[in-house]
């Protein structure tokens, strides 16, 4: 399973850290990726890294402001959010795969709140 954390309510212009433990069989799955989920609006991909050589490719609304990073030693992968906006408030999930196009488990999501 992967189980996030690190949610919670921010002003513009701050910052937040999310995790993303994998456990048990989820730990075969070499790439971790993160989604969002906006209140009306589609899933989309926010970033992904890879664990086995630390690889990452970052979405759009991501690049420049979110950074990944891996712990394996804790099967940990970490994203770092800064600078969020009032649109950056959503679900976010993470969810890991054998390859960037298969995600075959997800954990439950954290709320991202962005707001004065």
């Amino acid at each position: 399973q992967v189980t996030e954390s690190g949610g919670g309510l921010v002003q513009p212009g701050g910052s937040l850290r999310l995790s993303c433990e994998a456990s048990g069989s989820t730990l075969e799955n070499p790439i971790i990726g993160w989604f969002r989920q906006a209140p009306g609006k589609e899933r989309e991909g926010v970033a992904d890294i890879s664990l086995s050589d630390g690889s990452t490719v970052y979405g759009g609304p991501a690049e420049g402001r979110f950074t990944l990073s891996r712990d394996n030693a804790k099967s940990t992968v970490h994203l770092q959010m800064n600078n969020l906006q009032p649109e950056d408030t959503a679900v976010y999930y993470c969810a890991a795969g054998p390859n960037r196009w298969e995600y075959d488990y997800w954990g439950q999501g954290t709320q991202v709140t962005v707001s004065s």
